[in-house]
């Protein structure tokens, strides 16, 4: 087959559609966004009639994505790590019910926190629902673990997760495709009542999954992607985990590392490789991007006196992501000091978009606020976030996705008066809209605001699930229309904009401000689209 020069989310998506997928579903999260932008894109996906379809939120796409198996095709959901605590529940029974068609769990992760409010380790997740967990270490297994994915789901009969981190998701590689398969036919369960997870029908299940651990172990210890190499120096032994392998090899051009080594892809851990290493080396180096996993758990299985070196002693850092000189250093490789950029290469602080509707709705806010002095502005995520910084300092907390009215009611609870609320119109119906419900159904005295740029713009512009449904959500949850007001974020319109904001944080009960203006680079983006459509008709 031909070979393609691929991000690592671009291999998976082009995977999944070689691998016979019917549909893709997800909530955009950088790193995981390009993937379905990718299957949203592409001439093959409409020829093969794959769905490709951007849900409400996390928990939403993959019950769909599990609706889809329950139908015998294959399906893929994808999110970023954070995102997958707002999928866990489905996530976690998904393993009880198991799959029919192939499952495959998409999680990117972001060691450093590249654009995320932590970086926690998704093999947890993996771990403890007790599902096969796929961490390919380049392009090229990312695209083949898909179609393994699938195999291993539909063999099992049983959901896999398909971990990555940002730097394999971001980067470029060359991808040999395979051939292309045939998408599933439609095909119910064999038993009716897998789905059913009815105390009875959920311990049998449960059961069921706990039964094939020893399957799950046996596909790991044979995984042509688990591999021993041996070596003569033993004084080490070394476990590189997905793409931390890499940051290993880079510490040796010549690709002939001293040491023994297992490389492992594929969990449940290869134990049969790893007691080899373990009996052979006199101390073992776990090297793994996020959390300290395989190194917790080597410190419980083969806890035999040998030392075993990683995050937690301090051999590597404990936060943040690895890099090849890290692991040189870990490695007792000499490796030169690095040196503080000059001020002239020092990074700028991010910033809101010249022209971006958000300033001058956070300008008339301020302003309104300002009487009743600092602290009381709640927010969620997304571009508006960088209210925070200078010169706007507009907001107080950001949390997790949908916290921002649900934070704002909790203050208001405490006595705090006003309480404001802040929050994007594709975070709202991502999460926000069960925490209106609440304040409403209490009459709590917030303002929630909602920023409505028409898109989802912190991850690059997709398609905003309450485009033309603000205003009509918030009045069937019971807000009154009176105080539903629609402003459009202007400089011309600042007094007259700033007197709304005035009003509705006077009032006591709840109130919703919709600034509405479109974005401004999907305008942009827009207008130079529509320019080159129309010089083109014109030709």
């Amino acid at each position: 087959m031909n070979k393609l020069l691929l991000l690592g989310d671009e291999a998976i998506a082009q995977a999944g559609i070689d691998a016979g997928m019917s549909g893709v579903f997800a909530y955009p999260g950088t790193p995981s966004t390009e993937i379905t932008e990718y299957v949203r894109s592409s001439p093959e996906t409409k020829q093969k009639g794959i769905v490709a379809t951007w849900a409400a939120n996390e928990k939403t796409a993959a019950e769909q994505a599990l609706g889809m198996s329950y139908a015998g095709k294959r399906a893929m959901t994808c999110m970023k790590h954070v995102g997958l605590n707002v999928a866990a529940d489905v996530f976690l029974n998904a393993a009880i019910t198991g799959a029919n068609g192939g499952l495959i769990f998409v999680v990117a992760d972001d060691p450093s926190m590249h654009s995320s409010q932590n970086e926690q380790d998704s093999r947890v997740y993996g771990k403890f629902a007790m599902v096969p967990i796929l961490e390919p270490s380049n392009q090229q297994e990312a695209y083949d673990m898909v179609h393994i994915g699938f195999d291993i789901s539909e063999k099992l009969q049983v959901p896999v997760m398909l971990r990555i981190t940002t730097r394999l998701a971001h980067s470029r590689a060359g991808v040999a495709r395979k051939e292309a398969r045939q998408q599933n036919q439609f095909k119910l369960p064999e038993d009716l009542k897998q789905f059913i997870l009815l105390p009875a029908i959920a311990r049998k299940r449960y059961q069921m999954l706990l039964n094939n651990q020893e399957a799950f172990q046996k596909l790991s210890d044979e995984s042509l992607y688990n591999q021993y190499f041996p070596a003569e120096d033993t004084s080490m032994g070394i476990i590189a985990c997905g793409l931390a392998y890499n940051y290993l090899m880079e510490n040796y051009p010549d690709r002939k590392v001293p040491y023994p080594v297992v490389k492992v892809t594929q969990y449940p851990l290869p134990q049969d490789h790893i007691k080899k290493l373990y009996d052979t080396c006199d101390e073992i180096l776990v090297i793994e991007e996020g959390y300290p996993v395989v190194e917790e758990m080597m410190q419980g299985f083969m806890d035999r006196g040998k030392k075993i070196k990683g995050r937690l002693d301090g051999s590597l850092p404990r936060t943040g992501e690895l890099n090849p000189n890290l692991v040189g250093k870990a490695l007792g490789i000499p490796m030169p000091e690095t040196t503080q950029a000059p001020d002239l290469l020092t990074q700028r602080p991010p910033s809101l978009c010249k022209g971006c509707p958000h300033i001058d709705s956070f300008l008339g806010l301020n302003e309104a606020i300002a009487e009743y002095g600092k602290g009381r502005v709640f927010s969620d995520i997304g571009c508006y976030t960088l209210s925070a910084l200078p010169p706007y300092n507009s907001i107080n907390s950001c949390v997790d996705m949908g916290a921002s009215i649900t934070m704002a009611k909790g203050a208001a609870d405490a006595g705090m008066t006003p309480a404001v609320a802040v929050i994007g119109d594709s975070t709202f119906t991502h999460s926000g809209i069960t925490g209106l419900l609440d304040a409403v159904n209490d009459n709590t005295n917030i303002t929630v605001v909602i920023l409505d740029n028409a898109t989802t713009g912190m991850t690059g512009g997709q398609p905003s699930s309450a485009f033309g449904k603000i205003e009509g959500i918030c009045k069937g949850l019971g807000v009154e229309e009176d105080h539903i007001k629609i402003i459009k974020p202007l400089k011309k319109r600042h007094e007259e904009n700033t007197q709304v904001f005035r009003e509705e944080l006077a009032y006591e009960g709840v109130s919703v401000i919709i600034p509405r203006r479109e974005c401004i680079v999907t305008l942009n983006k827009r207008m130079r689209q529509k320019f080159k459509d129309k010089a083109k008709s014109e030709s």
